[in-house]
């Protein structure tokens, strides 16, 4: 232990001192610097947790203060150049955490802590960190009702922002499936505690605002302490959520849990299923209302066909009395009649009368043009056959002469030259090369063949040697 060393001075003496009269006197000075310096070397620096009290701030700028607890309390003591350090206010009955040497006060041998360090400790500082940041934001404007934005009345895609593995997760699918199924929903995993917990969630709905593929999304966990909430009290999750291009609804926690995240966000929910809630309609009840508004809709359309039924019934009959069609038939068939009646007579009166023109129309019959086109036929068709016979005979000596006039053509025509192996080159302006001198190495040439062309290049130009 710290203190044996200093207990052996004084009370164990060696056996073969016994008999010595010289003793080891110490004073009480000497004895409280012993135990200073056992103490600050046998415990050295270390952290404590306790409650202030008794806090005195004298003028030499020093702090002195009593830390405590439910069964002991120790003296402290925090010099001017240590407390410039604090950045907030101290209070009987603050929680605080501090770093701090052990050491005795010697003039009055007051065992004491020698503060270097303090900050607030737990709830507390968690507290004031979180009016803080509210503070701060909400002078930004990051709070302002006027920013928020309309939920819609049925979103098409429902994105959750939330831990995987989280009771919030099963709350909140399972009311979306009870209360309108027919909505989809994309889970965006992250974690919801712990240090990395709120860069992940600002991640994720940076994602799923960059997606643009849902319409609502849900910022979810369940209950916990101040602590286990601390992720959704971070500044990068609050600036996340306002600048979502998406809604977000914000249920974390229970209905006594506050967060900066539900002062950001577009809607706050008291719990992950108040936020599913609140993201969907009601089915059953759209569906009432759907049913009650299809009922009307089907009676004033019945009503209204009824009416229009009576009307058009009434308006077809006294448009049969006076339709124009009634009254033509009607006429029609009495000019039918009146027809039928003047042919009969006429038939009649016909009948009735001489016939004096009969030998008139016998003498024209024998002069009549028909005799004569039947005549010019006939002789047409004859001259047409001599014509034709005529034609045929002059077709064939044409024939014949122009089969001799091609064989004699053929004879001396290039491309029979062709067909025994020669050919024709001819330079790419399409001039016949004739001498070998006209070209060079190089020149891209065309060959005609009897079948078909070759394209060649000059490899060696050889001109023939003139006599």
């Amino acid at each position: 232990m710290a203190g044996e060393p200093a207990a052996t001075r004084l009370y164990c003496v060696p056996m073969n001192d016994l008999f010595e009269p010289q003793r080891e006197i110490f004073t009480v000075s000497r004895l409280n610097r012993e135990a200073s310096l056992l103490l600050e070397e046998g415990f050295g620096r270390l952290w404590i947790e306790g409650e202030l009290s008794g806090l005195a701030r004298p003028s030499s700028g020093h702090l002195y203060f009593s830390l405590k607890d439910e069964r002991a309390q120790i003296r402290c003591a925090m010099f001017r150049q240590h407390n410039r350090k604090l950045t907030f206010a101290l209070s009987d009955g603050l929680q605080v955490l501090l770093r701090a040497r052990v050491s005795l006060y010697e003039p009055r041998g007051d065992y004491q802590l020698i503060v270097e360090h303090m900050e607030e400790a737990g709830l507390g500082q968690l507290q004031r960190e979180f009016e803080a940041l509210k503070a701060r934001l909400a002078a930004e404007g990051l709070f302002d009702e006027a920013r928020k934005r309309a939920l819609p009345l049925l979103p098409r895609r429902i994105g959750v922002v939330t831990s995987p593995t989280g009771a919030a997760l099963r709350d909140i699918l399972t009311t979306l499936k009870r209360r309108f199924a027919a909505v989809p929903v994309r889970i965006y995993p992250t974690q919801v505690q712990g240090r990395t917990a709120a860069g992940e969630i600002a991640e994720a709905l940076s994602l799923a605002s960059r997606r643009g593929d849902c319409d609502v999304l849900i910022l979810a966990r369940g209950g916990g302490s101040l602590e286990d909430l601390w992720a959704f009290n971070e500044e990068v999750v609050a600036r996340a959520i306002v600048a979502s291009r998406v809604p977000v609804i914000a249920g974390i926690g229970h209905e006594v849990d506050i967060t900066i995240a539900d002062f950001a966000a577009d809607l706050r929910a008291p719990t992950p299923t108040g936020a599913a809630e609140r993201a969907v309609p009601d089915s059953q009840e759209w569906l009432q209302r759907l049913h009650g508004h299809y009922r009307r809709l089907r009676q004033e359309v019945a009503r209204v066909l009824t009416l229009r039924d009576s009307r058009l019934a009434a308006l077809s009959h006294r448009l049969t009395r006076v339709h124009p069609g009634m009254r033509l038939a009607r006429d029609a068939q009495r000019l039918d009649g009146l027809e039928r009646r003047l042919s009969a007579a006429m038939s009649a009166r016909l009948a009735r009368r001489p016939r004096p023109l009969d030998p008139q129309y016998a003498r024209i019959g024998q002069h009549s043009p028909a005799l004569r086109l039947r005549d010019l036929a006939h002789r047409h068709a004859l001259l047409a056959g001599r014509l034709t016979q005529a034609m045929q005979q002059q077709l064939r000596s044409r024939q014949q002469s122009l089969a001799t006039t091609t064989r004699a053509l053929a004879a001396v025509s290039p491309l029979a030259t062709l067909e025994r192996g020669y050919a024709i080159l001819t330079r790419a302006d399409g001039r016949v090369l004739r001498n070998a001198a006209d070209t060079a190495p190089g020149e891209p040439l065309m060959a005609r063949l009897a079948h078909g062309q070759l394209e060649t290049t000059v490899v060696r130009c050889e001109p023939e040697e003139q006599p």
